[in-house]
């Protein structure tokens, strides 16, 4: 069912913006956004004063004074500009039509373009210093230790200066403008359809077509399916020439820049090795089978034979004899999360709270918002974050989601930029935990319907992130090699993105129903971040590890959890599983992650066995 079918647009939260500034066309915003500028440029002349970056490429230490204006003046201005960035874009992911919006954010892609150059400039002008030289000459520097080590990594894969400032240039008419097409094109995408067969199609978005996959209805699941994918095709074209446009500049600047592979230069940005990833990819692959399982046991409770890709999302039919779930309204989904987030910790209640209090999320689907789901830091404490809401526990998941980003962002309050830069592995750590803080409280109370419905959503997110983020995985590795050659057609990307989950997904679904458009459906492809897919995986599986390490004394786990949170920013991931016994680079660690989402399946498989005789018993 769609949101509407459930509760009112009227009632469901938008975020509030008026703390930052009353608008977009305020006295104080564009005050705010000519301060950003002036900012810029004088920090750009610092760095030209000190030689940062030109022919002058020594590092004045002169007791540490450079170094410590450079970073303290730096910081201040990365603040000033998250904070502007956000404001922006939530106007522009809500609204794709709002020109207002879209011109300023087109400003401040051209800001970052300075920001870029500023950033290779100071990796360049740090690398050439001696790191103890730099710590003990500067307080700054002792904050930011890794960050700097960081840089001289940076520094060794730049390009010349003017090769960097070229393609920072050209950033925003090369990749920059293919994820912009991207993010316009699908959030106006608006697809014919009628929910009852036979009665006048509506247009809805595409965001709110793709909810339908949650319809208990099969024929409307596959017919929306169907209208999707022929929605997809109409618009491939553009979308291809954005995904070849994309990887092609990738291909071409991590080749310049002295990485192997788009896949290395990823790994670095992500804090982990290929040691790392090889372990966690190797412990997915072997599981396969058994989470294959899962989708086989949900198929036998649809009482079909096999799942097609539109029913990976679909509702279970109500248990035979028992009362149905209540539904999981707004209002519902929103205090039980509240609910259970105490039951970690009170900051965590807190922050929920807080974040509904204060109208830090906008809820709805509708026409020209931007599909998925993000949280977005905006200032300080605060945090802001989008949602497509479905009355499902997958939306309820999801809401636990986003607010553990937005308790990441939290526990980040006080440092500065340069220490919060967190890696995508260890940024959907925090995200991950909370929807199994969520999941786990709940099932502790749900009723058996309830208890069945709560496992099979969890099965589905954990099923996405495994199976489906390898298979995202497999796609881009294969895009990228096949892309050095040549520019890639519509129907070969349709080709690579089957492959990659006849692979994955194996006999666990029907072959003849998969998705050859998922390429063109995910953001994560185009958003200027190669490999936006293995994190996710991550993610999901140290968190979970995490949690088994809670052991009897969850106050004093939760101080140290979020210590960790507070430190993803600066240490690499394997540093911080030490802290935990984790040895990310062992294959037995992400197996015993992965051996607790399967136990998963086997409480499912009994609550549909139960289920099913149950219903013989009443034939």
């Amino acid at each position: 069912m769609t949101t509407s079918e459930t509760t009112t647009a009227a009632s469901l939260p938008r975020w509030d913006m008026t703390p930052v500034y009353p608008g977009l066309a305020s006295v104080e915003f564009r005050e705010g956004f000519a301060r950003l500028l002036t900012g810029i440029d004088s920090l750009a002349e610092l760095y030209d004063e000190l030689g940062i970056g030109t022919d002058k490429i020594v590092l004045d230490l002169d007791d540490g004074k450079s170094l410590e204006t450079v970073l303290v003046r730096t910081n201040a201005l990365l603040d000033d500009l998250t904070t502007m960035r956000a404001y922006v874009a939530a106007f522009v992911s809500t609204d794709a039509r709002d020109t207002v919006a879209q011109a300023r954010e087109s400003e401040l892609r051209q800001c970052g373009v300075t920001i870029r150059q500023l950033a290779s400039r100071l990796a360049a002008w740090v690398a050439h210093g001696d790191m103890d030289e730099m710590l003990a000459g500067s307080a700054a520097a002792r904050e930011h230790p890794f960050p700097l080590a960081m840089m001289m990594i940076d520094a060794a894969h730049q390009m010349s200066r003017e090769e960097e400032d070229l393609a920072a240039d050209l950033s925003p008419s090369g990749g920059g403008a293919w994820a912009k097409l991207h993010g316009d094109l699908t959030s106006r995408m608006v697809v014919p359809f009628a929910v009852v067969e036979g009665a006048g199609p509506i247009g809805l978005p595409m965001s709110e077509l793709r909810n339908l996959a949650h319809h208990a209805d099969r024929s409307v699941r596959r017919r929306a399916y169907e209208a999707e994918l022929e929605a997809w095709e109409d618009h491939a074209v553009p979308l291809a020439a954005a995904m070849n446009g994309i990887k092609g500049e990738g291909n071409v600047l991590s080749s310049r820049r002295g990485w192997e592979t788009p896949l290395a230069a990823a790994l670095h940005e992500n804090r982990i090795d290929q040691a790392t990833l090889d372990a966690m990819m190797g412990a997915a692959e072997r599981a396969f089978p058994a989470l294959r399982r899962y989708f086989q046991v949900k198929a036998s409770a649809l009482g079909i034979e096999r799942l097609a890709w539109y029913d990976l999302f679909a509702p279970l039919p109500p248990m035979v004899g028992t009362e149905a779930p209540e539904p999981w309204t707004w209002e519902r989904g929103s205090a039980f999360v509240v609910d259970r987030f105490g039951s970690f910790s009170p900051g965590m209640r807190g922050l929920a709270e807080r974040a509904l209090a204060e109208g830090w999320i906008d809820v709805e689907p509708r026409a020209g918002k931007r599909g998925g789901a993000f949280c977005m830091a905006l200032r300080a404490d605060e945090s802001r974050i989008l949602l497509n809401y479905t009355p499902s526990y997958g939306g309820v998941s999801t809401l636990a989601h986003e607010l553990g980003h937005a308790y990441h962002n939290l526990n980040e309050n006080g440092l500065t930029p340069l220490q919060r830069q967190t890696p995508m592995t260890l940024a959907e750590t925090a995200s991950t935990f909370c929807e199994a803080i969520v999941r786990d409280a709940a099932l502790r109370d749900a009723g058996p319907a309830e208890r069945r419905e709560i496992i099979e959503g969890s099965l589905q997110d954990a099923t996405q992130v495994i199976i489906d983020i390898t298979s995202r995985f497999l796609f881009e590795g294969r895009v990228f090699a096949a892309r050095c050659d040549r520019e890639l057609s519509v129907a070969e990307l349709c080709d690579l993105m089957l492959a990659s989950q006849r692979e994955t997904y194996g006999d666990g679904l029907d072959g003849a129903a998969l998705h050859p458009y998922m390429w063109a459906v995910k953001p994560h492809y185009y958003g200027g971040r190669s490999f936006y897919n293995f994190p996710y995986m991550f993610g999901l599986l140290f968190g979970t590890g995490l949690i088994a390490r809670a052991g009897d004394d969850p106050e004093a786990f939760a101080s140290k959890y979020d210590d960790l949170l507070a430190s993803t920013g600066r240490a690499d991931a394997a540093t911080l599983g030490e802290r935990f016994g984790i040895d990310v680079r062992s294959g037995d660690f992400w197996d015993g992650s992965i051996a607790v989402i399967l136990a998963g399946i086997d409480a499912f498989a009994e609550t549909v066995a139960g289920d099913s005789e149950d219903d013989d018993r009443v034939d």
